[in-house]
């Protein structure tokens, strides 16, 4: 059964709900350090501001009951790097375990595909203590590729990273053409 949300582009009256959500210990224990807490409502601002700026490749908010709950992008990668896209995403507390972020990932992975051709493999990576990403991952269709030993620094300790990925196939390029055509905003 399909969870209950949306993806749409970000919009600046997002800043409350996205500092609601996101100003939470929690949330940024499994999230890179650039992502600020406390997370404050001028935080939130900036950041869609930058994304309305398109300075963070494609991003996405997470939307349930019209409220902005959490969030979804991928960089774009360049250079000798550019057929790949590194995905993230966070979800306020009091939405997990809804299965929104497994479905939320598997249709934003669909999305990119879709909208961004010369996209062959997007991957995650993710903290070593975080298992209940590392299983959205799994259950979105990603594969771990590599654990990454002390990969990362978290919290003053240095952890190993899991590294996930999806590898574009021929159902990607079924749904891409699908998604094409009925041009559903994501």
């Amino acid at each position: 059964m399909k969870s209950k949300f949306s993806l749409r582009d970000w919009q600046l009256s997002d800043a409350k709900s996205l500092a609601e959500n996101a100003n939470n210990i929690n949330v940024w224990n499994s999230l890179n350090d650039y992502f600020p807490h406390p997370y404050s409502e001028k935080d939130g601002e900036e950041f869609i501001t930058k994304v309305l700026n398109n300075e963070f490749g494609a991003q996405k908010a997470i939307i349930v009951d019209e409220q902005a709950v959490g969030g979804i992008g991928v960089f774009l990668k360049t250079d000798n790097f550019r057929h790949t896209a590194e995905l993230g995403y966070w979800l306020g507390e009091k939405y997990w375990k809804r299965g929104i972020m497994t479905d939320a990932v598997k249709e934003f992975t669909d999305y990119l595909f879709a909208h961004f051709p010369h996209l062959q493999k997007i991957y995650a990576q993710i903290f070593d203590f975080n298992t209940a990403s590392q299983k959205v991952l799994q259950k979105a269709g990603f594969e771990r590729e590599a654990i990454l030993k002390k990969g990362a620094i978290k919290n003053g300790e240095v952890i190993d990273l899991h590294y996930y990925s999806i590898i574009k196939n021929k159902n990607h390029n079924e749904n891409s053409k699908n998604l094409k055509k009925q041009q559903q905003p994501v």
